[in-house]
């Protein structure tokens, strides 16, 4: 049984707070139109989150934005904040707790008027944002130039996508999206084997920092607002190719009947125009060798508030799987006042760019040639040996360090600290040349620092005190959070500490827990929005002598021509073939977009 105050904040329960705030903000009418040339109806709200300090509490600072069309709020703060109390289900008990202004805390917005008139009060007097001048305009300053670079297939996708199941070149995926948590897969095929059963985004932490009170007090658990829900129409041609194919998703939240975001998955082949290997011999026999690095990409894009987040879920030809999240958008930031420098750059005239770290958690049950898998390390170190031909000399010579992980304790990788190299799940079953059949893990990640442990809410997100983490697979251990969590993180529904109790993980069905992220400082160049370039961080699923040998060498793409040969005679070289293949421009769908309709 969940207790009620945990549920999440319904769309009524937010425009039911916004009237409460807009009623408040009448009894202030000369500081408004002092500091902000408004009345409070242009101005809008953000909340923040969790709501309180102790279980049971549903108070809410918000964030008042001066309003501007077509472009992002959030870069617009006017200084002025609010605490409302609405856990009362009588909605007519909620009531404004305490008003904050500029560095200054109030007992009410008629207290706020009350020291404005008389003179007591410091107003910062902010214009009314107007045209494309604004901070955070993404309108264009150029008119369009030259189309950039196109990728097309000339002959057609070579993968196939029937109901929610995908096929590329020995791959074979079941894709889906759920509401709270987002992109999940399952039953991942490779070649006919199983490599993975799960693997699925479980939650999404924004932690700020600020000398205002909604920002220092803003922990956002992504889950709870909907990850899945907030996945909108994707831009063709921009978000994904523009051939990509698109596929509907359906969701259930908040109403009676299913809504549906149309075009909000992406499925397309990537050519990264970058070797996935490749040699030039230029002794003894001379030739050239190589293939293109190819991948499957499905792809989703949330926008959870003010934060847009690209999750890539990528299929190679060497048979690995590479997990990736970009995080763009907009900032979110505070008013500048004081101090501010102290928790991030100043952005605007008035506007506090606040630092804050990403951490992304994800869900990866590996099945490697079978359920029953153990988990080994290896890692390097440096002996110091007598050359064995003389004798006379040093040689400090690397070897390799195996160690097998015998229960979960051990298994538990506090984030930021060292993790060995390499950390493989490993199957009993040997490989040609007699190693076990494995997958190894490889996390790229830029984490910032976690919690606390002497936080109150840091059981909410324990998940995020490991890099990596690997348990024993049950059924009663389905997610590492709940969308409970964020309104309660105090008394959490899920505590994923409580997952990691020291049993064997020596041939049992085992789940890979992996947390990345990085921290952000937002700069001048976050304006108007954050780039993706150096905002991404991911894993890798890799075969480590799961195979005999790397399983590209049998895909059709491969390249191979010798000094002797004719390497622009198309039956020699496939490269010779493009521009044949490729004669013609391909036929575009006419570009089409409804993803205003229904929000």
């Amino acid at each position: 049984k969940v207790p009620y105050h945990r549920r999440p904040v319904t769309g009524k329960e937010y425009m039911d707070i916004n009237a409460l705030i807009q009623r408040e903000l009448k009894k202030a009418p000369r500081f408004l139109a002092a500091c902000c040339e408004s009345d409070g109806t242009n101005l809008v709200i953000l909340t923040t989150a969790p709501r309180g300090f102790k279980s049971g509490d549903r108070m809410t600072w918000f964030v008042l934005f001066h309003n501007v069309a077509g472009t992002g709020y959030y870069l617009s703060p006017v200084g002025l904040e609010v605490l409302v109390d609405h856990g009362d289900l009588q909605v007519s008990r909620w009531q404004l707790h305490k008003v904050f202004y500029n560095g200054r805390y109030f007992a009410s917005t008629g207290d706020l008027e009350q020291e404005f008139v008389a003179g007591a009060l410091e107003v910062v007097r902010l214009k009314q944002p107007r045209g494309d001048t604004v901070l955070g305009s993404m309108r264009p300053r150029r008119p369009p130039g030259s189309p950039s670079p196109l990728q097309f297939e000339p002959q057609g996708p070579r993968y196939s996508v029937r109901d929610n199941r995908i096929t590329f070149q020995g791959w074979s995926i079941a894709f889906g999206m759920n509401p709270n948590t987002g992109p999940r897969l399952f039953d991942i095929r490779y070649r006919g084997e199983r490599i993975v059963y799960e693997l699925s985004l479980q939650e999404a932490l924004a932690l700020y920092g600020s000398n205002c009170p909604g920002g220092m007090s803003t922990r956002y658990l992504d889950g709870s607002f909907g990850i899945g829900r907030f996945a909108y129409e994707l831009v063709r041609g921009l978000d994904c190719p523009y051939t990509a194919t698109y596929v509907d998703r359906h969701y259930l939240a908040e109403t009676d009947t299913p809504k549906t975001n149309q075009n909000s998955l992406c499925i397309f082949e990537h050519d990264s125009a970058l070797p996935l290997r490749r040699h030039f011999s230029d002794s003894q026999s001379l030739y050239y060798g190589g293939l293109r690095k190819s991948a499957l990409v499905i792809r989703t894009i949330s926008t959870l508030i003010n934060y847009d987040y690209i999750w890539d879920f990528m299929f190679h030809g060497s048979g690995a799987v590479e997990v990736r999240v970009h995080a763009t958008g907009y900032i979110s930031s505070s008013f500048f006042h004081g101090r501010g420098t102290d928790y991030g750059n100043r952005v605007g005239p008035h506007t506090l760019g606040t630092m804050h770290l990403h951490h992304i958690h994800y869900k990866v049950d590996l099945d490697v040639d079978g359920q029953l898998n153990s988990l080994e390390t290896q890692d390097m170190e440096y002996e110091f040996v007598k050359d064995p031909w003389s004798t006379q000399n040093t040689i400090e010579r690397p070897y390799l360090r195996r160690e097998r992980l015998e229960k979960e304790d051990e298994a538990a990788f506090p984030l930021n600290a060292p993790m060995p190299r390499y950390l493989s799940f490993v199957s009993p079953n040997p490989n040609k040349w007699e190693h076990p059949r494995s997958y190894r893990l490889q996390v790229i990640s830029f984490a910032g620092k976690h919690l606390p442990a002497s936080s109150s809410m840091e059981r909410s997100v324990s998940w995020g005190r490991y890099q990596l983490a690997v348990t024993r697979r049950k059924e009663e251990e389905p997610t590492s959070t709940s969308i409970y969590n964020q309104n309660d993180p105090w008394t959490p529904t899920v505590a994923f500490a409580d997952f990691i109790n020291n049993e064997t993980i020596t041939n049992q069905d085992l789940v890979a827990w992996i947390t990345v992220g990085f921290l952000h400082v937002p700069h001048a160049e976050d304006v108007p929005n954050t780039v993706t370039v150096g905002n991404s961080v991911g894993f890798f699923l890799r075969p480590y002598n799961y195979f005999d040998e790397d399983p590209s060498v049998d895909s059709p793409d491969s390249v191979y021509f010798s000094s002797e040969q004719d390497s622009g005679a198309c039956g020699a070289n496939p490269l010779a073939c493009l521009p044949s293949a490729a004669a013609c421009a391909p036929h575009l769908p006419p570009f089409h977009f409804g993803g205003f309709l229904n929000l």
